[in-house]
């Protein structure tokens, strides 16, 4: 007799067999023993957790005959008619599963609603089940709404998915939607430790407790890592074996890793690292590792008590619970999960892990707050010019007042002395610093009565404001106006795309010549990674067909002078200064400026007008 894989051994006949569905399988068997029994069900979960299996036993329940042929609807199959063993064994005629992720098509569908059109041939009801319901194509879900929505009496459907949220909501609102849930470890560890004690396998708490954890919620991926198990061990399953099968890293080096961040000691971090390396062990499974024990601390700070005693993990979390502070225990945590993200970042796994738990040591330990710095009340009203100007925080750069409009000069004034200002002896915290604009000598505009000041509002204005950048300039050549020539209608067009335009874009025509008869261009292209053969040769079949002759590119590498990319840089920033220059010279700008003193433009708030297209 052939072996049978213990996850269709002992997957469940009945209602009864089922672990951890009971929300699921209460409310069928409530259903089916009132006799309220509804044309649509879909059931969704993620993979393992018993869909399948629920659609089956489901549809024993409604064809279930008894033993004796007498019997009717049931939540209670019998497991000995003709329909319970025929749907165990995959061939009764009026259960049809369909599998969407291969026939997902609309002919599929098109070709169970013609089945449907017919009574069952043995059974009380026929029953499709459509597995990976998801997949479905749009048009395939349309052609299944009204035969989902109106079934004959005999026709009862049976969807599952593992993903609802692509089905249509038209599909989902007319079907009794079951949600199932992903397992607890421990009800994993019973359910294995039962098929074990069946099957004679002997097998240690350790082991049994790293398959529940490995299996992620799925009995049927645990039932899998326990076929391997199983034949890994010679047929025992110890916890040194299962581990070393499955690559997971002992609780001993995760807690080692916690202790010495909660001590910041960075020396054991990096010896421990180290170590994983020079053993082999999976740097995500360290992670995976921590995080578990960071869980377990957490609970035990936030509820102590509340972890379970009988898990021989706990002793340790316990114990590292009390060297490590609540909050960096959340911290770590946080750094842990997201870190696992950044380990396929680097060709160096171990590199990686180092930078996320060296992390948690780039916080400062938690401890007292600091003592409030004390502000010195400041009150709202007018300063002085001279005392702002007397104030010594900062040096003013001095810098020439605008010219008056009016002819005449104006006689100097000498400036006053500045008033002594007397040291806060008794208060030996500096006050705060005020704004740069409260110190900042305004100009005299005053002089000329009547008369409409016009400050000059160019770049040397404002002693503060940054430089301009230098503009960009393009040595525009015959070559490089040929190359804009050629391209622009291609990338306009949407021909040339993605890497290709780029390429085009950076590239600079710097020769042409004829070489055996066959027109070559040569480029210059300073980015390597636009330099490869397949997208050379990419742009070269583009520009063929454009230019109406055979053509060779020849890219080499150099900095490009006059290329696209350049010239449209060049073209922008031209724009931007026109538009600057537009703003400084209106005159309702410059009358304001003239009215409210302290007023600036603030720099990167100028954008040019985009032209109309047409």
């Amino acid at each position: 007799m052939s072996h049978v894989v213990l996850a269709r051994k002992y997957r469940p006949r009945c209602f009864e067999q089922m672990v951890g569905q009971e929300h699921v399988v209460q409310a069928l068997g409530n259903a089916l023993a009132t006799g309220r029994l509804h044309h649509a069900y879909l059931f969704t979960g993620t993979r393992g957790i018993g869909k399948t299996t629920v659609s089956r036993i489901l549809a024993k329940s409604l064809n279930c005959t008894g033993p004796d042929g007498q019997g009717g609807v049931t939540a209670q199959p019998c497991g000995q008619c003709q329909a319970c063993t025929e749907i165990d064994a995959d061939r009764y005629i009026d259960y049809i599963e369909l599998d969407a992720a291969s026939n997902r098509s609309i002919d599929e569908i098109r070709d169970l609603i013609e089945r449907a059109a017919y009574k069952p041939s043995v059974g009380r009801f026929k029953v499709f089940m459509i597995d990976e319901a998801h997949q479905l194509t749009k048009d395939a879900f349309n052609a299944l709404l009204k035969t989902l929505e109106e079934p004959p009496e005999y026709l009862k459907f049976v969807l599952a998915t593992t993903d609802p949220e692509k089905m249509l909501p038209t599909v989902l609102s007319r079907c009794l939607q079951f949600n199932l849930r992903p397992m607890a470890p421990e009800v994993v560890h019973g359910h294995l430790q039962a098929v074990l004690e069946a099957e004679g396998v002997p097998a240690d708490a350790g082991a049994l407790r790293l398959l529940s954890r490995a299996a992620r919620g799925s009995m049927r991926d645990a039932l899998s890592l326990t076929d391997q198990a199983i034949a890994y061990g010679g047929g025992r399953l110890e916890e040194a074996g299962v581990r070393t099968m499955l690559g997971s890293v002992d609780r001993r080096h995760a807690a080692r890793l916690v202790e010495a961040l909660a001590t910041r000691d960075g020396a054991s971090v990096l010896a421990t690292v180290d170590a994983l390396r020079q053993h082999g062990l999976s740097a995500a499974g360290t992670l995976e590792e921590m995080a578990a024990l960071l869980q377990q601390m957490a609970v035990e700070q936030a509820v102590p008590g509340a972890l379970d005693d009988n898990d021989p993990d706990v002793a340790g979390a316990r114990a590292l619970a009390a060297q490590m502070p609540a909050d960096e225990t959340q911290l770590l945590y946080s750094i842990v999960v997201h870190g696992r993200a950044e380990l396929s970042l680097l060709s160096d796994d171990y590199a990686a892990l180092t930078m996320v738990l060296l992390r948690l040591l780039a916080f400062p330990p938690s401890g007292p707050a600091p003592a409030p710095t004390p502000m010195r009340a400041v009150p709202l009203q007018a300063t002085p010019r001279e005392a702002r100007l007397s104030t010594p925080p900062r040096p003013v750069v001095a810098r020439p007042l605008p010219k008056s409009p009016v002819a005449a000069p104006v006689p100097a004034t000498p400036a006053p002395a500045p008033a002594p200002v007397a040291p806060a002896a008794s208060k030996p915290v500096a006050p705060p610093e005020p704004p740069p604009w409260v110190d900042e000598p305004l100009p005299d505009y005053s002089a000329a009565a009547g008369a409409v000041p016009e400050p000059a509002m160019d770049e040397a204005e404002d002693h503060r404001a940054p430089s301009p950048p230098a503009p960009t300039v393009v040595r525009t050549t015959a070559l490089g106006d040929r190359w804009v020539a050629a391209l622009r209608p291609l990338i306009a067009a949407g021909a040339i795309t993605a890497l290709v335009r780029e390429l085009a874009l950076q590239a600079e025509l710097i020769g042409t010549e004829i070489i055996d008869g066959i027109a070559t261009w040569r480029l210059r292209v300073e980015r390597e990674t636009l330099r490869t053969p397949a997208l050379r040769d990419k742009l070269q079949a583009a520009l063929e067909p454009a230019l109406g002759h055979a053509l060779r590119l020849q890219v080499e590498a150099g900095v490009a002078v006059d290329s696209i990319a350049r010239r449209d840089i060049a073209e922008r920033e031209a724009a931007q200064r026109d538009a600057e220059r537009l703003i400084r010279d209106d005159p309702a700008v410059r009358a304001l400026m003239a009215q409210f003193r302290t007023a600036r433009i603030v720099p990167g708030t100028i954008k040019p007008q985009q032209p109309p297209t047409a």
